[in-house]
């Protein structure tokens, strides 16, 4: 049993603070996948569901940053009769996200570990249920083990003071990470559109898709390379047999008022300021202000050699409002509200791109100067 009982705390641990880890690098992407799961409960079950969007943020936060302490307990064997309670709280409160979300197609990517690995619903649904059997042998075997602690159990961790430390610690780090990662944008990006990628080659399969026939015949499914020619059988769908080879990129789109502007946007240096929603922006009027100020003199330093648009998924009126207001004049284009998210995770923020390779993203709170944007794209003056 103790055997059992320490490869179950350290699985579920490990993977705890592995999948904390990924996520409190990026807490705004836990923040937008909270924003679907409460917006698809809000129109299936109840409207009340709306009254935690605004609080997203905070609960990513928490949410990452308890997935990560909770991890560190349990390889620590810290407070095991509410830690273990917890932990199979937490996992039962997964479980019914990815089961909602497989079983409904709802949300068609958990988040649960971030942009790093992509899990399909049901990867991440059994997922979860391996989780949830192991967090339920802890539960289980920790009251019979009369307070034994386990193998692979370290003198240290018998300190009281050491452990309270470590707790805290950890606590600490994960604030200051997820602060830092809301403010200049996360440390790791694990994204397609992360600085150094192509994104034309992106946007095209890696190699040839491959496909099986999926049929049927008298109540039994078959499996064909080949269409076949028998007319007996009846298709029933196309299954995907190197789905690895798929697109990183399949919804980058871009327009104007002309048409489409996808594939211009990949020609030249172009500096894209990336605004989610004009009227959401993450600036009081004061920042505001001098983000507006400090627009302006950058493009009169680079407007020979870089392009500067905007990039925006806002309605046409309240961007031609804001702009008028505040004098500014510049190329503005349109996209999906989503992809400007994956983009970018601040409201408003840059993204330079030379002949559709990422050369530079910038959060609003670290304004890029003129010689940095040259000197991303190569030009010395």
């Amino acid at each position: 049993m103790r055997f059992l009982f320490t490869i179950s705390r350290y699985l579920v641990g490990l993977l705890f603070i592995f999948s904390g880890g990924i996520k409190i690098n990026d807490p705004v992407g836990t923040q937008i996948k909270l924003q679907e799961y409460f917006e698809v409960f809000s129109s299936d079950f109840s409207p009340i569901f709306e009254i935690f969007i605004p609080f997203t943020l905070i609960l990513s936060v928490f949410l990452c940053t308890l997935e990560i302490v909770i991890g560190f307990a349990l390889l620590m064997n810290y407070k095991m009769k509410i830690t273990s309670k917890i932990t199979l709280g937490l996992i039962l409160f997964f479980t019914f996200l990815t089961f909602y979300s497989a079983y409904f197609n709802k949300v068609t990517d958990c988040g649960c570990f971030g942009d790093a690995i992509k899990l399909t619903p049901w990867e991440s649904f059994y997922k979860d249920i391996i989780l949830l059997v192991l967090s339920g042998v802890v539960v289980y075997i920790h009251p019979k083990l009369n307070n034994q602690k386990g193998y692979l159990y370290l003198k240290i961790f018998d300190d009281v003071n050491f452990r309270n430390g470590v707790i805290v610690t950890i606590t600490v780090v994960c604030l200051i990470i997820s602060y830092s990662a809301i403010n200049f944008l996360p440390f790791i990006d694990f994204r397609a559109y992360k600085v150094g990628n192509y994104i034309p080659a992106l946007m095209e399969p890696s190699d040839e898709l491959k496909y099986s026939y999926i049929m049927e015949k008298e109540g039994r499914l078959y499996e064909f390379d080949n269409y076949p020619l028998d007319n007996s059988y009846i298709f029933k769908e196309l299954k995907l047999l190197n789905p690895e080879a798929q697109a990183k990129i399949t919804d980058y789109s871009l327009w104007n008022e002309n048409g489409d502007f996808t594939e211009e946007s990949f020609k030249g240096n172009k500096l894209f300021l990336i605004v989610h929603d004009i009227n959401k922006l993450d600036l009081n009027e004061k920042r505001l202000e001098n983000f507006i100020s400090s627009l302006k003199s950058l493009d009169n330093s680079i407007n020979f050699w870089v392009e500067l648009i905007i990039l925006t998924s806002s309605d046409e009126n309240s961007l031609n409002t804001f702009t008028k207001k505040y004098d500014i004049n510049l190329k503005t284009i349109y996209g999906d509200a989503t992809v400007l998210k994956t983009i970018i995770r601040s409201n408003p923020g840059f993204f330079l791109m030379r002949n559709g390779t990422v050369k530079g993203k910038w959060h609003n709170n670290s304004l890029p100067n003129p010689e940095e944007i040259l000197r991303r794209v190569n030009i010395t003056i």
